[in-house]
């Protein structure tokens, strides 16, 4: 019954999406169309996420430290095991130690048989099993340690956590809906005009407890976004920041070959993380933009999002790119200057 349930509240996204779309080609017809977002609440790409943290912890404990250091201070501590069968904490304690020998000290992101793992858990969302026992299509062709330990944990964190989990990012998506439904659709043409890009024609957003350091991720062969509903950053306006910075990865690969090209002829290391900054400074600021008023817009000072809402530049390290964002990339936002000129600026100036 249930992966009835999640797969009509995906169908209803994609009829939302689609609509969209419509509604934008209505109003320009040589614009590029609107993505179609799939927000998905996945049982196995939860766990396996619930399981990465928990290894995590495992790890830093292990090593006799409070938390590893990308750890969010929200979740330094384990889950309790209080209350399960000596059957359950074995098989439990089981699974948690096959993450923290190996999968959980390997990026989510970075690692290339993290992101495969992945997309492919993503893949199998509706299966009770990843061993294939109930249907060979539920095959799921992974590491067998991890199928094993992710088959023992199953019933347990269905039992434990899920159902509170999944609420949780059922209600993410459920507040989400009305923001895509009104401002997605000229966000998403805006950001592909920036890019000089096109988007995807679906993305597939899994919706998750945790998402590591940052609360949430892009993976980009497919596309496929994480966003934690657990961290305050994702929430309301931000979490619409979130879910768009972290989808622009798949359009500003553009941006990213001309800051190589430009960084080569200057024979300049390329700035770490500028790209990142630049998307979710032109994210943050489109959308402010947005909101603003004819009048207001005639007298704004360029800004990337509020101080201390958690998505910041300065939030993530990256605050010292501001000021150049706003002398040097802000002209191309406007229209005042190309891509490249603003690029070639940019990074003279680093």
């Amino acid at each position: 019954m249930r992966a009835v349930a999640a797969a009509v509240f995906t169908l209803f996204l994609l009829l939302l999406g689609s609509a969209l779309v419509r509604a934008r080609q209505e109003v320009q017809s040589t614009a590029p169309p609107a993505p179609v977002l799939e927000f998905h609440s996945g049982f196995w790409v939860n766990l396996h996420h619930f399981l990465y943290l928990q290894g995590r912890m495992q790890r830093a404990a292990s090593e006799g430290a409070p938390a590893e250091a990308d750890i969010p201070s929200r979740y330094t501590a384990p889950t309790s095991t209080e209350g399960m069968t000596a059957e359950q904490q074995r098989a439990w304690q089981s699974a948690v130690e096959v993450y923290a020998l190996s999968w959980s000290s390997r990026d989510l992101l970075i690692n290339n048989q993290m992101v495969l793992i992945n997309d492919r858990l993503a893949e199998l969302e509706n299966c009770p099993d990843l061993a294939g026992r109930s249907a060979v299509e539920c095959t799921s062709g992974i590491a067998p340690d991890l199928v094993t330990a992710l088959d023992k944990a199953a019933p347990i964190y269905r039992q434990r956590w899920w159902a509170q989990q999944d609420r949780a990012n059922r209600a993410w998506i459920a507040a989400m809906i009305p923001l895509v439904r009104s401002r997605g659709a000229d966000l998403a043409a805006e950001l592909a005009e920036i890019y000089q890009s096109r988007w995807p024609a679906r993305i597939h957003v899994d919706v998750v407890y945790y998402a590591g350091q940052q609360g949430a991720y892009a993976s980009l062969a497919p596309l496929h976004l994480m966003i934690a509903t657990s961290d305050s950053r994702n929430q309301n306006m931000t979490g619409f920041e979130t879910l768009f910075y972290e989808a622009s990865h798949a359009l500003a690969r553009g941006v990213e070959e001309a800051v190589e090209r430009e960084c080569r002829r200057l024979q300049k290391p390329i700035p770490r993380d500028l790209w990142h900054a630049l998307l979710l400074y032109t994210t943050g600021e489109r959308i402010r933009w947005a909101s603003l008023t004819i009048q207001a817009r005639a007298k704004a000072l360029s800004k990337s999002s509020s101080p201390g809402d958690g998505n910041s530049l300065s939030d993530r390290g990256w605050g010292d790119y501001e000021p150049l964002l706003e002398r040097y990339w802000e002209p191309y936002l406007n229209g005042q200057i190309d891509l490249d000129t603003a690029v070639a600026h940019l990074i003279n100036a680093i």
